[in-house]
């Protein structure tokens, strides 16, 4: 049994191990294994404590872009001529070596090195093992998102690795939670309010419609805010005034791009902060920010309460047109699974869709040498520039302290774009300084195990937002996937994974989106597992006590996957120009080639989604051959 003290050791065990591996010839893993008395088979998805970016996998690049230092590159090749080396195994540099075996020949030989331990760069799969239960959870990458609109390249990639998206209306019981009447709650934590309460929720946020009790005057009384507040979130949700009644819409849209949302709330429609912070961070999960840093005319786009009337052409968050269902029980570390599968076919087990959901990757198989295409993980990149005949281009890289050199005749880096002017010293000034218009959205993705769910049925909730001094704005139960051997939870006695968001911020200084990103990354470093562990136990506690929670009894393991260079920047047109979008901005500038490099990203592409990764992947590839 696993409980609150375990966990803590853990986490300080494996921080011993991590620092230890610096002075050893050992992986941090091979490390973990001997002092844990377990295995020494190489499983990163079973590990615990932080993930994400992990300790091992950040502090080259570091070293690189805050510290100045310079590696040398070796004068020995580490291995033979790549047709391809690809710097990066998330979706979009799988999808580049894909691109490129296919569409030149299956005999080229390519190389995939990446910082991380694990491949799938954000799409992160995470495992535990609660009484003897393989619980599956998503550490990144979410889904699929409404793959009907996907480029003619995107929708075929997923074809060729084995992925038919119409599979998952029988994988995916959109009724689970509606069956069992489970809603969205509101939860205001003592240490904020005074008081722990948790109350229907009136805004509904992501998950439906808020329900008839959520709107009732009662339901507002409950809240433990001031009578003035509770009667101007009344006003708020009854609608039925414009609050800039007279303007014509072109007016309407140029006073409201040129606010923040909370500043409409408060100067147009006279509420009060209580109520503006109660809801300011529901939207944090889409944006890494709350609405004190997005514009008004965005969430009139949203149709927000309190835009009802002005008349604004809606927008939807989501298509409403096709469901958001398209996810793995491991988020689209399913798809990256599968794009391994086709690339190193002995190291992903099975060959149908639905046995990715269980299939035990073999990680000693990547990077063996007899592979026509190999995965290098642990690998982060320190110099990348072209031979002096310039036929070819040298990859310098550094693996458990030391540094290699590779050479290909093509080069992609699908690596976190911001890095590339540090690492690729042939890199325009220009271009420079269109990379660096943007900066990546920080965010923690807490996957939780528990032993039961039997207090969210209690109380009749999937979803929790607080609005309080807690870490994780949202919390909710897991997606109800089921596929092949591995089943979802059946019902609130057994085991289930609970996600929490966390999206660190400078909310209330009136900084833009990029100055919070900022400061939110820096503060993110230094927060420590104890921390978050700290604020979930608090938080579930609090949140479920009348359910009959226990923290300390049905908390099984915590997972906290943080992602300081997370999200990629998508323009805002409070922060932005408003003519700024995915087909229009500095990173086009950003993405250009530079001679036998190519750059592929969804950093590259303006866009935060799967298809952004595949579609720069298919725009890197092709410049390359096209230079052949």
């Amino acid at each position: 049994m696993t409980n609150k003290f375990d966990i803590t050791r853990r986490d300080f065990m494996n921080g011993v191990a991590l620092s230890l591996a610096a002075g050893t010839t050992l992986s941090p893993l091979e490390i973990l294994a001997r002092q844990s008395g377990e295995s020494n088979e190489y499983y990163p998805p079973a590990l615990t404590g932080l993930r994400g970016s992990h300790v091992g996998s950040f502090e080259v690049a570091h070293a690189i872009s805050r510290g100045g230092i310079k590696y040398p590159m070796p004068r020995m090749l580490t291995d033979d001529l790549y047709d391809l080396v690809v710097v990066g195994g998330g979706i979009s540099g799988l999808a580049a070596a894909k691109f490129y075996r296919d569409r030149v020949g299956r005999d080229v030989k390519i190389l995939i090195l990446d910082n991380h331990d694990d491949f799938g760069g954000h799409a992160k799969r995470n495992e535990f093992n609660v009484d003897g239960k393989t619980l599956v959870g998503y550490g990144g990458t979410q889904t699929i998102t409404n793959p009907s609109k996907y480029s003619r390249v995107s929708k075929q990639l997923l074809i060729d690795v084995g992925i038919d998206v119409q599979r998952f209306y029988d994988f995916y019981d959109q009724e689970f939670y509606a069956k069992r009447r489970l809603g969205a709650a509101l939860y205001f934590d003592k240490s904020k309010y005074g008081v722990d309460r948790v109350l229907p929720s009136p805004t509904g946020g992501f998950f439906g419609e808020p329900t008839e009790e959520a709107m009732t005057e009662a339901n507002f009384r409950r809240m433990p805010i001031s009578e003035k507040a509770q009667n101007d979130f009344m006003r708020l949700m009854q609608g039925g005034v414009d609050y800039l009644e007279g303007k014509s819409i072109a007016e309407k849209k140029e006073i409201l791009r040129g606010i923040t949302f909370e500043e409409y709330l408060q100067d147009y429609a006279d509420v009060s902060e209580e109520v503006t912070d109660i809801f300011r961070d529901e939207i944090a999960p889409l944006w890494g920010v709350g609405w004190d840093a997005l514009s008004a005319l965005q969430a009139a786009k949203y149709q927000h309460f309190g835009t009802w009337e002005l008349g604004i052409e809606p927008e939807a968050i989501l298509d409403d047109e096709e469901p958001y269902i398209f996810h793995f029980p491991d988020g689209v570390a399913g798809l990256t699974r599968a794009q391994v599968r086709d690339l190193v076919p002995t190291a992903m087990p099975g060959n149908t869709m639905e046995s990715l959901a269980t299939a035990r990757a073999r990680y000693a198989e990547l990077d063996k040498q007899s592979n026509a295409i190999r995965i290098r993980l642990n690998s982060t990149a320190v110099d990348v520039r072209h031979t002096a005949d310039e036929r070819n281009v040298d990859v310098t890289y550094v693996k458990d302290g030391d540094t290699f050199r590779v050479r290909g005749k093509h080069v992609v880096l699908a690596c976190y774009n911001n890095l590339i002017p540090y690492i690729c010293p042939e890199t325009p000034a220009e271009q420079v300084a269109a990379i660096r218009y943007a900066t990546k959205v920080p965010l923690v993705l807490g996957n939780v195990a528990i032993r039961n769910w039997r207090a969210f049925d209690n109380m009749g909730y999937q979803a929790f937002y607080s609005p309080g001094d807690v870490l994780f704005k949202m919390m909710d139960l897991d997606f109800p996937v089921s596929m092949g051997d591995y089943r979802f939870s059946s019902g609130p006695d057994e085991p289930i994974v609970v996600q929490g968001w966390y999206c660190p911020a400078a909310p209330g200084q009136g900084l833009k989106a990029k100055e919070q990103h900022v400061i939110g990354r820096h503060k993110l470093y230094q927060q420590s597992f104890d921390e978050f562990e700290a604020s979930i136990y608090s938080q579930f506690d609090g949140m479920l006590g009348e359910g009959g929670f226990d923290a300390e009894r049905d908390i099984a393991a915590i997972t906290i996957n943080r992602w300081p260079h997370g999200y990629a920047y998508e323009y805002n047109d409070y922060a932005d120009p408003p003519e700024y979008g995915r087909y229009n901005g500095p990173h086009l500038a950003g993405a250009a080639q530079i001679g036998r490099i190519s750059i592929a990203n969804s950093d590259a592409s303006g866009y935060a989604y799967v298809n952004g990764a595949v579609d720069a992947a298919d725009r890197a590839v092709n410049e390359q051959i096209a230079s052949s």
